[in-house]
Formats: structure tokens, sequence, C-alpha cells
């Protein structure tokens, strides 16, 4: 890890952000700017002239989703050193705190920066068709989310009269087919994403050559993965997507069972789950692990959890090897 003498810890608001600079010096120096590219611009053109070294300097922030991809958009430009940290990380390295501001918060991610730096990995802006891909993915939730919404109207009609019923019925179907309209419009958008993209559609190819994997599960792992930049194997990304069995014990007296950690992506665990339902209907050797387990006496959702780790690493097989998933259980005896 690269050695630095400025570290910058910045709370992230909608509106503001929050920094503290922690240098050799003792003396803490803090302020707060807008969270605009304008001010970001400013603020790192006054740290130069301050005679700050940009490349010994480390900018750190909580990963606030859109509220922080302008400031690390404009690092990014800048060629600048940055790290999204998730806020429960640098939470639970603060042990016990009191009170709560944005300007103490701003303090102790700066700290947190300056103790944790042979840990801290730097982050890097995703290629822009992964950028355009999520948030077109993040429109299609939306879509489908309220097309789910409207149709639960139809629950209604059993329980209204004909006359009340039809005064929204008609409204509600309108409502109904354009959000199906729009739905077909950004499921064509993601796909000319992907087909612009080579990289992308070349290892959306080997996902879906994995059987039970299709469009939605292949895209939301490409996204997850930064087309497979963020994570370096399969058991770091079984553990992102809460599919890896932890061991719980501690002494002589502390035997617990072998769990799944809660602090996961819950989209993608539950494609995941998805995903094994369908290879145990057309994949004959998951579906012969399912059924041997079975008549073995294991808990359901500990055989569907297996398979679904024996997928992450199927994945991670077919891209690494940049070849289709291969079925060799036919060529058994």
């Amino acid at each position: 890890m690269k050695n630095y003498r400025t570290y910058i810890g910045i709370d992230v608001a909608k509106l503001t952000l929050d920094y503290c600079i922690v240098k050799e010096d003792p003396q803490l120096e803090q302020g707060q700017i807008l969270n605009t590219q304008k001010s970001v611009d400013k603020f790192l053109k006054t740290l130069k002239k301050t005679g700050c070294q940009m490349n010994e300097t480390l900018f750190v922030f909580e990963n606030t989703g859109i509220y922080s991809s302008l400031l690390a958009l404009v690092l990014s430009e800048n060629s600048l050193d940055y790290a999204q940290v998730p806020a429960l990380e640098i939470k639970r390295s603060l042990g016990i705190t009191r009170g709560k501001s944005d300007k103490v918060d701003a303090k102790e991610i700066a700290h947190y920066a300056k103790r944790n730096t042979d840990k801290i990995a730097l982050s890097t802006l995703p290629e822009l068709s992964l950028q355009q891909l999520k948030i077109v993915f993040a429109e299609r939730e939306k879509t489908v989310a309220a097309i789910k919404t409207f149709e639960r109207t139809k629950e209604n009609e059993m329980f209204l009269t004909k006359e009340v019923f039809n005064s929204v019925k008609a409204i509600n179907n309108q409502t109904v087919k354009h959000l199906k309209k729009q739905l077909v419009m950004l499921d064509e958008k993601i796909r000319t994403l992907i087909r612009e993209d080579e990289n992308l559609y070349g290892q959306q190819q080997l996902l879906k050559s994995i059987p039970g994997i299709g469009d939605i599960t292949s895209v939301y792992i490409l996204m997850a993965t930064k087309g497979f930049t963020a994570f370096t194997s399969g058991r770091k990304f079984a553990c992102y997507s809460g599919v890896a069995p932890f061991e719980h014990s501690s002494g002589t007296s502390i035997k617990g069972k072998t769990r799944v950690s809660h602090l996961a992506d819950k989209k993608m665990k539950t494609l995941l789950h998805m995903a094994s339902l369908t290879a145990i209907k057309y994949n004959p050797e998951l579906k012969d692990y399912y059924n041997r387990k079975k008549a073995e006496g294991k808990h359901t959702m500990l055989v569907l959890n297996n398979i679904k780790c024996k997928m992450v690493y199927r994945i991670f097989a077919v891209i690494q090897r940049k070849s289709n998933f291969v079925n060799l259980h036919k060529f058994a005896a």
C-alpha cells in the first residue's frame, strides 16, 4: 500500500460535504462545501494552493450511492486516490461512541483512513457502460415494482360492486399497459448497452451458458462484479452474496451451527436462489445432488445454499476459462 502524508475524511450528504484533513501536524482542518462539481473542483484547487501533495493524499468517504457518485467522478477525473467504504465498516471500527454530527463523522472517517491504510482498497470508477447499465436496471426495478402495485387494484373487483370498480378499472388498465410498454423499452435498452460493449456481451454469453442463469441474473452479476473486476475469486463473491458458510464456535461451550452471514447483497442472494431452483429442474447433476442430500435428511435450505455456492464457482470458472459451461454429467458412465 502506498504511503500517504494526508488523509481527508468526507461525510457525504445530499447537499453538502463535510471534510476533515488529517496530516502529520496534530492540528485538524475541518470545513464544509456544497455537493456540486464546481465546489469540489474549487476545494481541490485550494488544497493544491496550500501545498498539499495530491499524489500523497488519500480521500475516504462512505458509499452513499447516488449522493457520493459526483465526488467519486471528480476525484477519478483528477487521478486522485480515493476509497468508498461501506458505512457499517466505519461504524464498527469506532467502538463505543456517543452523539452524532456531520462534522464528527468526517473526523472519524479521516482517522479511520489513517489507522487502516494497509487494509483500505482503493476504489475506481466503473466503465461508462456499467454506469449506464446500473441506472437503467434501477429504473427497470422501479417499473416492475410499480406494475405489481397497480395490478393489485384488480383484487378489489371481487369485493366491490361493478359500478364502483368500473370508476377506476379503465384508468388502471391504461396505467398497467403503459408501464409494461416502458418495461419492454427498458429491457431493450439493457440489451443494447450490453451488445455495444464487447467485453460485457462476451461475459453475459458465458454466464447464460450455465443452467439456471438467464438475462436478468446475468446482468445483475455483471453490475455487482463490475465486469468481474471487483472480485478475484468465487469465495469472495459468495461472501458478498451471503451464501458462503461461516463457523460459529468459541472454546468448548459454544458450538453453533455453521451458517451464512446476514450481511449480503440481498438482491444478488435472491437471484441466486431463483437460479438454483431453476438449475435443479434443468441440470441433471444438480438435480441428483439435491435429491441425494434430501434423502440423507439434509434441510432444504441448506441444500439450496450449497447449490448457490456451486453456481457461484461455476460463474467464476466460465469467466476465468473464457469458455462456456460444459455439463460433464452427461458424459459420466
